[in-house]
């Protein structure tokens, strides 16, 4: 058992602005970008999701931990988050699953928190003037020397944090275990063909790949990193490219801009999620901005003329809309909360890219069909090998 004594703690954040509570490990100065997460499931999901690496996370419900920590429901191989933010912390978990407490993760990873803070005031602040650094630190006789190191931090735009996330080897997905209900299992019909699929590692979440997995058995499914070049991926020869979502600023991601426009001329189907959408627009010619506070929640409305669907998102950035009228680009969907892209669809080449997570976890599966329609494009260019000059 471990000491569950708290220490008084406290988040500055770097407009000098200062929230008291406490925590449960005793810790220095952890830096980080301090956002805000509305969904009211799915914390152990969001916090072991890559796409938060260097982030410190704030969540908006105010109760966590009720369920514990399971071994299922993890989305990457350990968390990458700089800390979390919470109102309340459960000592006590129950759930059938549990492994254990969240508190007993918290200290077992040595991620930094603090609880106990009105977390309703810190998003509304976040919300008015915009994300920015913060620093959750138990030395709180020693609070005027955190702001000069929360002046002097990197700040997320400008900053390339994929490579610290992303696989330093290629591996291929086998047996990843599925925890889908029965009513989700879908196998499409592929004809006994053989399927490859490689998966560009931004920071790819585990059910990305477990929803590929579970289209059929005949796909096999290679993750590669994010720098892998691009005579190397067309030498696995792969009949589908998945781009997955990622951590950061993906201007800054130089490196898969390059790949991906090169990509393209192979006609290789190509589906972005996330930092993958983003990377693909890049590579299209068009141009990403910082969000003022971001999407991330399970609940932002997506879609086009009078469709809707409710998608889980999490991401700092967007892409531009262009200011001129791109014949071979179509602006698929639209978020309905602030106008900005959801989804691109290109008419020449065969792939498309979402920014909202089909693979949800946590949040709805209103888009997980998605998935279907990539193996289907794949499908559709492997019966006519023509359209596939590397075949």
């Amino acid at each position: 058992m471990f000491d569950t004594k708290p220490h008084k703690a406290v988040l500055i954040l770097e407009d000098n602005t200062k929230y008291y509570g406490w925590s449960f490990n005793n810790i220095n100065d952890v830096i980080g970008e301090v956002i805000f997460n509305t969904g009211m499931t799915g914390y152990q999901e969001t916090m072991t999701d890559p796409s938060y690496a260097g982030q410190i996370i704030t969540f908006t419900y105010p109760e966590l931990g009720n369920t514990g920590i399971n071994q299922e429901d993890n989305e990457s191989r350990k968390p990458f988050i700089q800390g979390i933010v919470a109102k309340n912390l459960c000592l006590n978990s129950s759930n059938w699953r549990a492994s254990q407490s969240l508190i007993h993760y918290l200290k077992e990873h040595k991620i930094a928190h603090i609880y106990g803070i009105d977390t309703r005031a810190l998003t509304k602040h976040l919300r008015s003037v915009g994300t920015m650094n913060g620093c959750i630190s138990t030395r709180i006789h020693e609070i005027s020397t955190i702001l000069p190191q929360l002046q002097q931090a990197v700040k997320m735009e400008g900053t390339d944090i994929v490579q610290y996330v992303s696989t330093k080897i290629s591996f291929k997905v086998s047996n990843l275990q599925s925890y889908y209900p029965i009513y989700r299992q879908k196998f499409l019909e592929t004809g006994n063909m053989k399927i490859s699929i490689i998966v560009i590692d931004f920071g790819t979440k585990y059910n990305i790949l477990r929803c590929l997995q579970n289209l059929s058995k005949d796909i096999n499914i290679h993750v590669v990193p994010a720098e892998t070049h691009i005579q190397d991926i067309i030498s696995m020869k792969p009949d589908g490219i998945l781009l997955s979502n990622g951590p950061g600023d993906p201007s800054a991601v130089t490196y898969a801009i390059h790949t991906v426009n090169h990509l393209l001329k192979y006609k290789i189907p190509l589906f972005g999620i996330c930092m993958g959408h983003q990377i693909l627009s890049l590579s299209l010619g068009l141009e990403t901005f910082k969000l003022q506070f971001g999407h991330r929640g399970l609940n932002h409305p997506t879609g086009y003329s009078q469709y809707v669907n409710i998608t889980s998102q999490n991401h700092g950035f967007a892409v531009h809309k262009p200011d001129k009228t791109q014949h071979r680009l179509i602006i698929y969907e639209t978020n309905y909360n602030d106008g900005t892209i959801a989804s691109i669809v290109h008419r020449e080449y065969p792939c498309f890219a979402v920014q909202y997570h089909p693979e949800a976890s946590p949040g709805p599966h209103d888009t997980i069909s998605l998935f279907e329609h990539f193996i289907k494009t794949i499908i559709l260019i492997k019966q006519y090998p023509l359209l596939n000059p590397i075949h």
